[in-house]
Parts: C-alpha cells; sequence; structure tokens
C-alpha cells in the first residue's frame, strides 16, 4: 500500500481498491446528494455489492492499463477521489475526473491529487493528451480544469443524460507539452 502525500494539510491519494468497498459505500453515503449533483456515481454505488463491483471494474481497468481509481484522504477520512475513466496509452489519451463529498469542498484537494495523476500519466505512460469532461454547469469542476492549465475544446450540446435531465457537456484538456511548461512554471 502506498500513499501520496497532497501537501502539507495531511491530505493523501491512495489507489481505491475492491478490500475498501465498504469505506467507499459509507464515503458516497455521506456526499450522495452533492457528488450526485452532475456524477451518476452515486446511482451506481447504492450498496455493499455494486460498491465492490465499481471498485473491481476499476481493478480490472487498471490491470488491463485502460484506466485507474484513487481515493483522497483526509485526517484517514475518504472524502473524494480522481481516477481515469479512460486511458488509451497506445493512443496517447485519457480522461480525467474527481468527485468530492461536501465536507471536502473548497480546499483545493481535487486540484493537487489531478494534477499528481496528470503527472504520472505524462511521464509514466507517455499520455499525450488528457481531457476533462465536465457539465457546463457544474462551475466548481470547471474551476479546477482551468486550474489544472486545461484549454476549453468545445461543447457538446446535451450529450449527457443525468437523472432525467439532458446536460451540455464541456469538454476540456491538456496536452503533454502544454502540461510540462505550466508545471516547470511553477
Amino acid at each position: 500500500m502506498y500513499a501520496i502525500s497532497l501537501g502539507d494539510d495531511g491530505a493523501e491519494l491512495r489507489p481505491l481498491e475492491p478490500w475498501r468497498a465498504e469505506e467507499f459505500l459509507t464515503h458516497i453515503d455521506r456526499g450522495r446528494e452533492f457528488i450526485g449533483q452532475y456524477v451518476g456515481l452515486p446511482d451506481v454505488v447504492t450498496d455493499l455489492v455494486s460498491s465492490r463491483s465499481f471498485l473491481q471494474s476499476y481493478a480490472d481497468k487498471a490491470a488491463a492499463d485502460v484506466g485507474r481509481i484513487y481515493g483522497i484522504w483526509m485526517d484517514g477520512k475518504l472524502v473524494g477521489g480522481v481516477l481515469f475513466r479512460t486511458m488509451d496509452v497506445q493512443h496517447g489519451t485519457a480522461e480525467a475526473g474527481c468527485w468530492l463529498e461536501p465536507s471536502a469542498a473548497g480546499k483545493g484537494l481535487v486540484t493537487r491529487a489531478a494534477r499528481a495523476i496528470i503527472d504520472w500519466a505524462v511521464e509514466e505512460r507517455g499520455i499525450h493528451r488528457v481531457e476533462w469532461q465536465v457539465a457546463a454547469a457544474n462551475a466548481a469542476s470547471i474551476a479546477v480544469a482551468r486550474r489544472l492549465g486545461m484549454t476549453k475544446d468545445g461543447v457538446l450540446r446535451e450529450s449527457y443524460l443525468h437523472r432525467g435531465n439532458r446536460y451540455d457537456i464541456e469538454v476540456w484538456s491538456v496536452l503533454a507539452p502544454e502540461w510540462r511548461a505550466a508545471r516547470d512554471g511553477r
């Protein structure tokens, strides 16, 4: 087991593995409505079986090198996460995403965690383009994309059906040379 420090406040990034299904479900239950505003995760993770199944699907993705999932812990408590929903090493592309429970919002945790996984993807896995797809109404997630130095590529109009409503999805991205230049300039 390993943990990556996300700063001086004790926040850590760790792999989110199937054996953590109960802890993951408890976390989702704490933030179910907040997380579910724009993300379908709470609609998929509803009980211990579905929690384990969801985490196992990402363990399988990691084994196949097509995705990853990480939890964000604060003071020993799982409060959110970041992931590569998709990752195509051969083509050098990945789609990153996030979620967070309300108690952890506004602390920069997602930005710091996303920086860690994007840096890993670019430097260790050779990913050239990282995308961030976000509901146009999700101002907090759009702010993360901006803080990550991403560029808005466009809008997929009414492409996301969530809880009976259609949402425009903004596509943001950062390319490896842009990522390195911004990181080295920090």
